[in-house]
């Protein structure tokens, strides 16, 4: 029995890798602080954002006040007890839905641990602290059984072909993962045409034909496998956009793509082709948030109309889709009003895109987003805008001050 037990001692702790989260820690001690960047380090946090800040759980308090949540916060407790649960408390009234907190205590006290469970608290770790304790804390929260899925999927579509929706895809993309500093897939699902590798200037050997055609070997270790890197947080993952096979896709083609999207990345921007078909409608009606870009034409209203009707039945527990009129004010072209266009799909844009193909044309040509050419711009800022909106704290957009470094990072959108 002695050697059973031995023998079960000296096995590998086995911990699943981290998903691509973003972590904020708020210590006091530099011991503390020491023993997250040690945790940092091991290989299973590599996908992982972290960000440490000192001035414990009074410094997360100020610094989200007026900036979301990222999906974990790792809080070093004061000395005291009520000061702990009063931070706690404050909070909470910040904290946005899906943000996890841990709490890395000073003593193992089991009332203060009934007292941080009843708070919503998700862990409380006591020393001495091991970093492998904090590994699998924080991969417990996204890898246990009956956890809900990490990520969320964007999915942008037009109203009808040419009205730049693809482009509007490919900046939100740029425009999320710079706004959270969460890792964020663009991911191009017209296999045959997409633009995506173009717009950023990417040409990958392998994408998303490969989850595709493949459904049964995807999972995490295959999507890492196919992402192109386009930014600090962002990733391509393109379509193959030649012609050698004709794809006709079931109705669930993409169904083991987007489960692992979900399991493994904060947000998740799915580029739809306007085509109306099984798995097309089954991808819309199945992602957390819908952008629709239409152009201020007769054609756009009528299709945003019937879309707008047609996905309001299966996702009325949803928020309703974000419109977008994209390519506003163009020269000589008699145009809907946009208070009539709202009026008639019964839903207020959300942005107003200007038509202005020079800066478009120098994108585009360039492999470049928006905000790469002119970042300060006005269309950048729309971008940014929406970004936030579905994010889930516009407000935080407003005029930084001397709490910046605290408040860099943001979450996801209340349910």
């Amino acid at each position: 029995m002695g050697d059973v037990a031995a023998t079960a001692a000296a096995r590998p702790v086995q911990i699943d890798p981290v998903p691509r989260v973003s972590i904020q820690a708020f210590c006091e001690s530099p011991e503390v602080a020491a023993f997250v960047s040690a945790a940092v380090s091991d290989r299973r946090m590599a996908k992982a954002h972290v960000k440490q800040n000192t001035g414990g759980a009074l410094a997360a308090v100020e610094a989200y006040k007026n900036a979301p949540t990222p999906n974990v916060i790792l809080l070093e407790a004061p000395a005291e007890r009520e000061a702990l649960l009063a931070h706690l408390d404050e909070l909470s009234h910040s904290c946005d839905a899906g943000t996890k907190v841990i709490v890395l205590g000073r003593t193992n006290d089991i009332l203060l641990y009934r007292e941080l469970m009843s708070r919503g608290v998700s862990d409380y770790l006591v020393p001495p602290f091991e970093v492998v304790d904090l590994v699998r804390a924080v991969s417990h929260l996204f890898r246990a059984p009956g956890v809900k899925p990490l990520g969320r999927l964007i999915a942008v579509v037009g109203a009808r072909g040419g009205v730049g929706a693809s482009t509007v895809a490919h900046n939100l993309a740029w425009a999320l993962s710079s706004a959270t500093e969460m890792a964020t897939i663009i991911a191009d699902f017209d296999l045959a045409f997409g633009t995506a590798g173009l717009n950023y200037n990417q040409d990958p050997p392998q994408g998303i034909a490969e989850a595709v055609f493949a459904p049964e070997r995807v999972d995490g270790v295959l999507v890492d496998r196919l992402l192109s890197k386009c930014g600090e947080h962002l990733n391509l993952l393109a379509a193959p956009a030649t012609l050698d096979r004709v794809v006709d896709l079931t109705e669930t083609s993409f169904e083991s793509l987007l489960d692992a999207l979900r399991a493994s990345t904060p947000w998740a921007v799915l580029d739809l082709p306007h085509v109306w078909t099984s798995w097309a409608r089954r991808t819309l009606i199945a992602a957390d948030e819908i952008v629709l870009v239409a152009g201020p034409d007769l054609a756009s209203l009528r299709n945003a109309k019937n879309l707008l009707d047609h996905v309001k039945i299966p996702r009325q527990n949803d928020h309703p889709p974000r419109l977008v009129l994209n390519g506003v004010g163009m020269l000589k072209r008699p145009e809907i009003a946009i208070a009539d266009f709202a009026k008639t799909v019964e839903v207020e844009p959300v942005a107003v895109i200007p038509h202005d193909p020079k800066l478009f044309g120098a994108a585009a040509n360039n492999g470049q987003m928006i905000a790469e050419i002119e970042g300060k711009g006005k269309i950048a800022e729309m971008f940014a805008d929406l970004a936030t909106r579905i994010a889930g704290r516009p407000e935080a957009r407003k005029k930084k001050g001397f709490l910046d470094p605290l408040i860099a990072s943001i979450s996801f959108l209340r349910s």
